[in-house]
């Protein structure tokens, strides 16, 4: 599959170029026409220009990208710009404007918007945060992906983002909303353990094959809850990476025969107060 990455270095930026000349570039060159996989990365002071000129441009030229079927908007590393510092904007055109598109994955949440969250054939929706804002995860939870199979939301903290609660969780798992999904990722959360009482038995789980909770704060408490389900016992995966697990929960999962992520134990001494999931600043 063909895939292109476009971004801006620090002296690119520093001379005037832009993002937009970049991407128009791209779009009047012939291997446009059968481009499957874009990504930008910065494009350009990414801490304090947003990403709506992107979204204009590629709007704009979306003819000229027929085949694309993935998108992936803020992939930069932390030398380049924090995660929580990205400055994104309205994603939503990107979704009309790419009716093809199967996969979208989103790194930044600071004036992310994804209103309206419509796609009919969106198989895959990622947002890569230090803290997802409660508006967002309404969007969508309200919206409309039917083709839905990957959900995988970095919910965070409250310092870098995420305004919300369990209950703005949870309406993200109401039955039939996503009618295909098979890999749900609640993930990188400060309330993990609430994540995980609460979906230890859902019903969402009937259709899953795998459960992602893994990077936040999750402890013994949310683990045994996950323990005694019947239902987790059905799926195929679950990953559990990065948590405070006491060893002897550990070796519960390690004996249980299940196919669990347990990899990369935080240290138990640690105060609750000074546990933070692994993707923050």
């Amino acid at each position: 599959m063909s895939e292109i990455k476009l971004t801006l270095d620090y002296d690119q930026y520093e001379n005037g170029d832009k993002i937009a000349s970049l991407i128009e570039q791209l779009a009047n060159q012939e291997e446009s026409l059968n481009l499957e996989s874009l990504v930008i990365g910065d494009w350009g002071g990414a801490y304090e220009n947003d990403s709506s000129e992107v979204v204009e441009t590629l709007v704009r030229l979306n003819s000229r990208f027929p085949k694309l079927r993935k998108l992936f908007i803020g992939d930069m590393s932390f030398e380049e710009c924090e995660v929580s510092w990205i400055t994104q904007s309205n994603l939503a055109p990107l979704l009309a404007a790419f009716p093809e598109l199967t996969s979208f994955t989103i790194k930044g949440s600071t004036g992310l918007a994804l209103d309206p969250a419509r796609h009919d054939k969106l198989e895959e929706l990622t947002i890569i945060c230090g803290g997802l804002g409660k508006e967002v995860i309404a969007s969508i939870s309200k919206g409309s992906f039917p083709r839905l199979k990957k959900l995988e939301l970095y919910l965070g903290v409250d310092q870098y983002g995420f305004d919300g609660d369990l209950e703005d969780v949870l309406t993200l798992i109401e039955p039939g909303k996503f009618p295909q999904l098979t890999y749900l990722g609640l993930k990188n959360s400060e309330i993990q353990d609430e994540i995980a009482i609460a979906l230890a038995n859902a019903p969402i789980l009937d259709q899953l094959q795998t459960l992602d909770l893994s990077m936040g704060t999750l402890t013994d408490k949310g683990a045994e809850a996950l323990f005694n389900s019947d239902k987790v016992k059905k799926l195929q995966h679950l990953d559990l990476g990065y948590h405070y697990m006491s060893d002897d929960m550990i070796k519960r999962w390690e004996q249980s025969g299940l196919n669990v992520n347990l990899s990369d134990q935080q240290d138990q001494d640690d105060d609750e107060d000074y546990r933070y999931p692994s993707l923050t600043e």
